[in-house]
């Protein structure tokens, strides 16, 4: 199998279930509504919504890196941070699935790199496509950590 297909899967994995660190962005998601998303139940956290609309925001950066776009830096706090401006289940619910859409996204952008390509540098970056994708990776595994920590605080209040 070539490694492309391998990142590719552990991509699929980490949003869409049957990922070794547990639960997946979609299986955390699934059940929260958009009260419990915009909630704050920890000080100076961000809120569930905010953390997909930022995984979002990097699957776009390193799907746009694939196709050659250098990789952002010193980025502006509503580039990292997308605002949640429409705090309605309908938004939320679009929000979620603008994160799988992304999340499919990147992974037809992974399947189509030859095995040379991962080797190469990220434009704008000094690491390797290799690095950045185990790092997207990693990224939402983190996030996943803290939504699910923000999922149970929200729902004991």
């Amino acid at each position: 199998m070539r490694e492309a297909v391998r990142i590719g899967s552990q991509l699929k994995r980490a949003f869409e279930g049957g990922a070794w660190h547990g639960s997946s962005l979609r299986e955390l998601l699934a059940d929260v509504s958009a009260e419990q998303a915009a909630s704050r139940p920890l000080d100076g956290a961000h809120s569930i919504w905010e953390i997909v609309l930022h995984i979002a925001a990097w699957q776009g950066f390193v799907t746009r890196a694939l196709g050659g776009e250098p990789m952002p830096s010193n980025l502006p706090e509503e580039e990292n941070w997308p605002p949640v401006e429409d705090t309605g289940e309908a938004a939320w619910r679009g929000a979620a699935e603008s994160l799988g859409d992304g999340n499919k996204r990147l992974r037809d952008a992974v399947r189509k790199l030859g095995e040379e390509d991962l080797d190469g540098i990220v434009a704008g970056r000094d690491y390797s496509v290799y690095f950045m994708l185990h790092g997207v990776i990693q990224h939402s595994a983190y996030h996943a950590g803290q939504i699910a920590l923000l999922k149970r605080a929200t729902s004991e209040k």
